[in-house]
């Protein structure tokens, strides 16, 4: 898909659309971000840089009721989520400005011989980033922010139904006063990525997407030899061992699968409840969900909006029903309505099934009962995906050793919906190879120069 337009899941209306570019705007575009990186990024001041970033931060700030109302059209996210995703953001792109020092300035090396020895880090230049739908600012947050914080230029590739938030970005890139082409947003088909990842000026490529989106984007990078980040599906295990409040284990599971109307790579999608507390678990769980309000996602008491698309939705309940199918058992939910999908239980799911393996993008939870730890350790490692992990143990030892085994890049233990700038994001195995957020992401696209002095 490449037609730039907002449709409102919700009711299915197309608000608005907007032109593919032309192949004479993408090299404008290009050679927009390559100037600014010759010329302004490399010769700025990191606090120059700063004080502009931080001025992106506020325009989120006192753009918040406008900007949250577009993803609203856009993919369907509630209101009230829509409005944390930009304060997110914010503090997201403040955090970068606030530690620009941290991440540019040279790092001493204790040397063997005389003299002296540095890393200084140096932006690489122009990147494309290509990210999804599901956290239209966020996303892009995460990326750009530190990136430029660093000195190098953005091209900025949204999913193709955000196209109102990706111009609204862009104007505030520019309304901060970050010269022209520093960030660029475009409006281009696959293909058009394609060639402006292999273009000689861009030494980078960022994606946030669907392991197929990842893969062919990795494959275009190999090709010509440019560094790729890849941050992409996960099937994320929620262990619950142990607990002296089940209820509260209860809602940490519910909030973890059902935010952003289920629809987030690192949200819990598999719940592995020992033998002693899951039938209790089943019961609690299950009501809670049936009881999460399903409805227009501007409603001040909605918990669930639509899915981003019909076509989501119509996938989601695919899955549902093949897992059916094939011997899961139905608990509540199961029953769509247009891009409308109700929160979902589903229990009896073996290694046979593909539900087993698969990562359901929507608020479906898929519950295991498990005999203990080791087993849970058997269910939880065993899918393609590792990207985050939730652990709820009262035995702090246990809840060390299950971090030291878990195959995922992010453990979190008795507590969920704990991201902040100043953590990093990011997984193993089919989920990922990079880092976002925290000053990691700041070693994603930069070229540690080693500066050797002699005596």
């Amino acid at each position: 898909m490449t037609d730039y337009a907002v449709v409102n899941p919700a009711t299915g209306e197309t608000l608005s659309t907007y032109p593919t570019f032309t192949d004479a705007q993408v090299e404008a575009a290009v050679g927009a971000a390559d100037g600014a990186y010759r010329g302004w990024a490399r010769g700025s001041a990191p606090a120059e840089r700063a004080d502009l970033l931080r001025r992106v931060a506020e325009l989120h700030r006192e753009r918040r009721d406008d900007l949250a109302a577009i993803i609203v059209r856009e993919m369907g996210k509630p209101l009230a989520a829509a409005e944390g995703e930009v304060d997110f953001a914010a503090d997201i792109t403040e955090f970068y400005a606030d530690n620009i020092e941290a991440i540019t300035a040279d790092q001493p090396i204790d040397i063997l011989g005389e003299g002296s020895a540095v890393i200084r880090r140096s932006p690489l230049g122009v990147l494309l980033g290509i990210m999804p739908w599901n956290f239209p600012y966020y996303q892009v947050a995460r990326f750009a922010a530190p990136n430029v914080a660093l000195g190098n230029t953005i091209l900025l590739k949204h999913a193709p139904q955000c196209p109102e938030s990706a111009a609204a970005i862009e104007a505030m890139y520019r309304d901060a006063g970050f010269p022209e082409g520093v960030y660029v947003n475009l409006y281009v088909t696959n293909d058009q990525a394609a060639a402006i990842i292999a273009d000689p000026r861009v030494q980078g490529v960022s994606v946030t997407g669907s392991e197929r989106a990842g893969s062919a984007v990795a494959e275009q990078a190999g090709r010509h030899l440019k560094k790729v980040a890849l941050e992409l599906g996960g099937s994320d295990p929620f262990i619950l061992l142990a607990t002296d409040d089940l209820d509260a284990a209860v809602r940490a599971a519910v909030d973890a699968r059902l935010d952003n109307n289920g629809q987030s790579c690192n949200a819990a999608k598999r719940f592995i409840v020992v033998d002693g507390l899951y039938d209790a678990f089943v019961e609690k769980f299950a009501a809670a969900m049936a009881a999460s309000t399903l409805g227009d996602p501007f409603a001040e008491d909605t918990v669930l909006g639509p899915l981003s698309s019909l076509a989501a939705a119509e996938r989601l309940d695919e899955q549902v029903q093949r897992a059916l199918a094939q011997g899961a058992e139905l608990v509540t939910g199961g029953t769509r309505d247009g891009a409308f999908y109700p929160a979902t239980v589903l229990t009896g799911v073996t290694p046979e099934m593909d539900a087993y393996r698969e990562e359901f993008f929507g608020p479906v939870g898929v519950v295991y009962r498990v005999s203990g730890e080791e087993e849970a350790l058997e269910v939880a490692n065993g899918t393609p995906f590792g990207l985050g992990s939730y652990v709820f143990t009262t035995d702090e030892a246990q809840a060390q050793r299950m971090a030291d085994r878990l195959e995922a890049g992010m453990v979190y233990v008795n507590l969920v919906l704990a991201d902040s700038p100043e953590l990093p994001f990011g997984g193993v195995k089919r989920s990922g190879t990079s880092r976002e957020m925290g000053l990691l992401a700041a070693d994603e696209f930069v070229n540690k120069k080693l500066v050797r002095v002699g005596p």
